[in-house]
This record gives C-alpha cells, sequence and structure tokens, in this order.
C-alpha cells in the first residue's frame, strides 16, 4: 500500500513534481559545475599564474653577497660559488617534480661595449633545453617555457648555438642594432678582457631589466668565462598551494615540526615545502621563495575558490527557498488526503516517511538532471577561462546526489512540520 500511494503521488500533480525536480535540478546543476571547476581551479589557475614567471630562485648557499645595479652584477666571477649545470636534472626528481613547470639555469658576467659608457649585463641560458633525467624520462625546459610573454623580433638563439644572441629592446635601441648584425662585446674574467663577437639573431622585448640585457647560449657564456659546467642561479616556476599557518611555521625550521606535522607539510605542495625538498635534491644551494609572486598566487586562488563558493551557496539558498515554497504548496493541496490518512489510522509518522520518500525521489531526480546540465557548464568554463578540456570527476556525481537530497529535504523542512501538526477533525471540517 505505501508503495502504491507513493507511486500516485508522482502520477497525480505531475506538473508540481516536474516544477520541484527543475528547481532540485538547478541548484545541483551549478553545484556540479563549479566543483567540476574547483577540483581543477587550483592546477589551472596555478598554470595560468606561471605564465607570469617563477615563483622560486636557487643560489649557491655559500655565494657572496650579490652586488647588482640596474640588472648588472658586478660581483667578480672569480669571487662566486656556482651551482654544477648536471645536477639541476635532480630538481624533476623531488617528491613534487611533476609540479615543477619549468626552470632554467642563468650564468651572468658585465660586458663593456664601444657604444656605451657603463657594462652591460650578457647572461648565458637554456632557450629550449631537452634534458635527460637521473629517471630516464626526457623533458623540454628553458627560458621560453618559464617567460612565455617574451615577445622575440627575429629567431630564438639555439642552445647548440655559439656565438648567437638575443639583445633587449631598450638595448638594441640604444646601439641601433636590428636582427643579422654583429656585435662585439669585451667580458671581463680572471682580470682578464675577453672579446667575444655575436651574430644578433632577435630583438628580445620582455619588459623590465630584461631589455637592457644580452642574451646567449649558456654553453657560450660558460666557455668564454672558464666557467665550463657551472651555473650561477636557476629559477624555478612551480605548481603551488596556498600557503598556511603549518607552511609557516614550517619555513621558519622545519626541523622543529611534530612528526605528523612535518609528513603533512612535506606531502602538501606548498612552496616552502618545494624550496625544502630542492635543496635536498642540490646540496649546497638554497632555494629562495619569491615572495611576491608565490603570495600573489595564493591571495588571487584563494579569492577565486571563495567567489565561486559564494555563487554556490546562493544558487542552493535559491532553489532550497523555491522547494520549501513548492513542498508546502504540495502539503496544502494534499491536506485532506493527509487528514484522511491519519483519521483512519495512519500515524503522523508514516505519513511524513511517505513525504520524506517523495522528496528523496525528487531529489535524486533533480540531482541526475542537474549533474548532466552542471558537465555542459563546467565544459563550458573550461573552454572559455582555461581554454582546456573538461576532466571528469568521478567524486562530483555522489556529493550532487548527497546535497540534492539533503537541500530538498531541508527545503521541505517547513512543509513536513505541517504534515506532523495537521489534524483530521479541522481538515475534514474545512479548516487547517
Amino acid at each position: 500500500m505505501f508503495f502504491r500511494m507513493l507511486a500516485k503521488a508522482f502520477t497525480v500533480g505531475f506538473k508540481g513534481k516536474i516544477l520541484l525536480i527543475v528547481t532540485i535540478a538547478f541548484g545541483a546543476s551549478l553545484a556540479t559545475a563549479m566543483l567540476n571547476v574547483s577540483l581543477d581551479v587550483g592546477d589551472q589557475m596555478n598554470r595560468e599564474l606561471k605564465t607570469y614567471g617563477a615563483n622560486l630562485q636557487v643560489i649557491p648557499k655559500m655565494d657572496a653577497l650579490p652586488a647588482e645595479i640596474d640588472g648588472v652584477d658586478f660581483n667578480p666571477l672569480a669571487d662566486r660559488e656556482f651551482i654544477d649545470e648536471q645536477e639541476l636534472p635532480k630538481i624533476k626528481t623531488i617528491f613534487w617534480a611533476y609540479n615543477i613547470v619549468a626552470f632554467t639555469p642563468y650564468l651572468e658576467a658585465s660586458a663593456n661595449l664601444d657604444k656605451m659608457n657603463h657594462p652591460v649585463a650578457v647572461v648565458g641560458t637554456w632557450f629550449n633545453k631537452d634534458l635527460d633525467l637521473p629517471t630516464g624520462e626526457q623533458i623540454n625546459t628553458g627560458i621560453r617555457q618559464l617567460k612565455t610573454w617574451w615577445q622575440v623580433e627575429g629567431e630564438w638563439v639555439k642552445d647548440d648555438d655559439s656565438n648567437t644572441a638575443l639583445v633587449g629592446t631598450a638595448l638594441a635601441g640604444k646601439l641601433g642594432l636590428s636582427p643579422g648584425q654583429i656585435l662585439e662585446v669585451n667580458i671581463e674574467t680572471g682580470g682578464v678582457s675577453k672579446s667575444l663577437p655575436l651574430k644578433v639573431t632577435g630583438i628580445l622585448s620582455g619588459g623590465g631589466t630584461d631589455d637592457d640585457k644580452i642574451f646567449v647560449s649558456l654553453s657560450t657564456l660558460q666557455q668564454t668565462t672558464g666557467l665550463a659546467g657551472k651555473v650561477g642561479r636557476v629559477e624555478v616556476s612551480a605548481l603551488t598551494t596556498p600557503e598556511n599557518e603549518l607552511a609557516r611555521r614550517a619555513s621558519l625550521n622545519p626541523e622543529r615540526l611534530s612528526a605528523k606535522d612535518y609528513e603533512t607539510w612535506y606531502c602538501t605542495a606548498y612552496v616552502s615545502a618545494i624550496a625544502y625538498q630542492i635543496e635536498k635534491a642540490l646540496p649546497g644551494s638554497e632555494a629562495k621563495v619569491i615572495r611576491q609572486v608565490a603570495e600573489s598566487e595564493g591571495m588571487i586562488l584563494t579569492k577565486i575558490q571563495l567567489l565561486m563558493f559564494i555563487l554556490t551557496a546562493a544558487a542552493l539558498i535559491s532553489s532550497g527557498l523555491g522547494i520549501s515554497g513548492l513542498m508546502t504548496t504540495k502539503v496544502l493541496e494534499r491536506s485532506k488526503e493527509i487528514g484522511l490518512m491519519k483519521a483512519l489510522g495512519a500515524q503522523s509518522s508514516e505519513v511524513l516517511l511517505l513525504f520524506v520518500m517523495e522528496a528523496v525521489i525528487s531529489g535524486i531526480a533533480g540531482g541526475l538532471i542537474g549533474y548532466g546540465a552542471g558537465l555542459g557548464f563546467a565544459h563550458i568554463i573550461d573552454r572559455t577561462v582555461f581554454d582546456t578540456s573538461l576532466t571528469f570527476k568521478g567524486l562530483v556525481l555522489p556529493l550532487v546526489l548527497l546535497l540534492s537530497v539533503l537541500l530538498t529535504l531541508a527545503g521541505s523542512f517547513s512543509a513536513m512540520r505541517m504534515v506532523i501538526r495537521l489534524q483530521p477533525a479541522n481538515v475534514m471540517r474545512g479548516g487547517r
């Protein structure tokens, strides 16, 4: 009898049930879209923000204090400590190796030019390096992956090129240079000035001090300065999680953390944890967090996630209010039926169970429809905002169904109270 009455409840007043299910589906669709996007938003936004530069810089731990003016390092190369270039692939062997998006080394020297009355920075780096890892894998990294906003008029320098260069647009303007011309630079190394003729392959527009520098392949500057296999610093771009109180404590001294806190911190992609792991992979190095970049990333991610939460909460509240109105109307419409059931001996709990089951079934039906619509919304968001394809998350469907059922029950609360308080005598004589 119970199931016959439950089935009849969905056939009688069919339009009202459809409206209820559509209302539930509205909230469920937005919840589905936001859950799918939010589970990826950290990595998606991190990848977008990584186009704006590195958030870690690795330097030799015992290096002398830098003496840099207007982007030119005046610290003599002879007094410097260096990192071995052959050690750099170890950066991609740390626990969070897959979070390392790109990295590139730098070796800098100051040079004198005939038409300039002050030294100019010459920077050796990887441009588009194919790198063999200790794991047997091969990756492609370099400054082209690290600084994707750079614009080059002409051609990029290749890593196996010798005596070719990119010249910053500001410096090229002062010297009247264009692609194809030869530039003679004199580099001071070991107390001796070495002449280095460079063919300008392209004019670089990178912004900031980069526009006043000359960029050559790392091997070219290593050979010129007699520092084969040495680099001065490494910039690393890594996908990170916004830091919290645990990460801030760990950044002061990870050794003081309890074993549980240490494991949690180490196994979370905090920028401080990644920096710590890089230092362990490259003994004698110090990984410094570029705070402006790392903190900005954390703030942006937190605000975006908060915005998504507010939008989802607003949609669910709206749906809940709609459900409440519809369920209350249904109880009023069926008050005589409820009164008759109670008059025939049905307990309030039994009548209430009937309405609870209706709410649960409606919630599941609305959740399934909303889930399908939400996947479409999530696909549109991923395509238009992040230019990526939607990644299906198996966890989202049960969460959405549970949320839809709970939302329906919460919206039905006032109607359920009416069912309990409704008296058969009042209903039978036309009252409430």
